[in-house]
């Protein structure tokens, strides 16, 4: 393909880019793309269109808290640049993680969504979206009415659920590592079985977990 501009580039490719959700979630029965997909989908289209793509990370501070600013830049060969950029808190403290996994992850996190912008993907079903947010927030509404003890048990193991799942989608954990952590921890292959301390305990390794570099 001859390009004439950085822009026809970045139209071709957000126009043939195919980044299917390949990830499953088990617990909140979804699918989900990570950031690795998306660039495994990106690199044959710029072969095609004679670019390169380069992202970087840089910590903004914004009041008392320290964000990730992760920004996708494509470059072209007529000396063209076109650029996106996404942001991401960095928690204050992760229980089991040393500074250098609490950046890692909440990078990941940013550079997902950075690739997002710059290449027009739509992430509107993933659990860390508006329409995610809000079907949460209508629960817990739901939740202030008079709880029986079982509904109490119901709401406590839901809100461990959707932890678990945030950090899986944040992580990359997939369906099989954490079946087998499960198999490991509790014996037990169905999440569902899971006690409230055996969810928590599984949200504490979820939340330690390292991501690798």
């Amino acid at each position: 393909m001859t390009t004439t501009s950085i822009y026809s580039a970045l139209n071709y490719i957000q126009s043939n880019l195919k980044a299917p959700k390949g990830q499953f979630n088990s617990f909140g029965k979804y699918h989900y793309r990570s950031c690795e997909d998306i660039l495994e989908g990106v690199k044959p289209h710029l072969k095609e269109t004679n670019t390169c793509l380069v992202i970087s990370d840089e910590i903004v501070t914004i009041g008392d808290h320290n964000y990730i600013k992760a920004t996708a830049t494509l470059y072209g060969a007529d000396g063209g640049a076109v650029a996106n950029s996404a942001f991401a808190k960095e928690p204050l403290d992760k229980k089991g993680m040393d500074p250098s996994q609490i950046t890692g992850a909440t990078s990941s996190y940013a550079r997902k969504y950075a690739l997002n912008g710059l290449f027009c993907i739509d992430d509107t079903k993933d659990a860390d979206t508006d329409a995610y947010t809000a079907n949460t927030t209508q629960t817990k509404a739901k939740a202030k009415a008079p709880e029986t003890n079982s509904i109490k048990e119901k709401r406590i193991k839901e809100e461990y659920f959707n932890s678990i799942k945030q950090q899986m989608g944040i992580k990359g954990i997939d369906n099989k590592t954490i079946g087998e952590q499960m198999m490991k921890m509790f014996g037990k292959q169905n999440s569902k079985a899971l006690s409230e301390e055996e969810l928590k305990a599984l949200l504490n390794w979820a939340t330690n977990y390292e991501v690798a570099s």
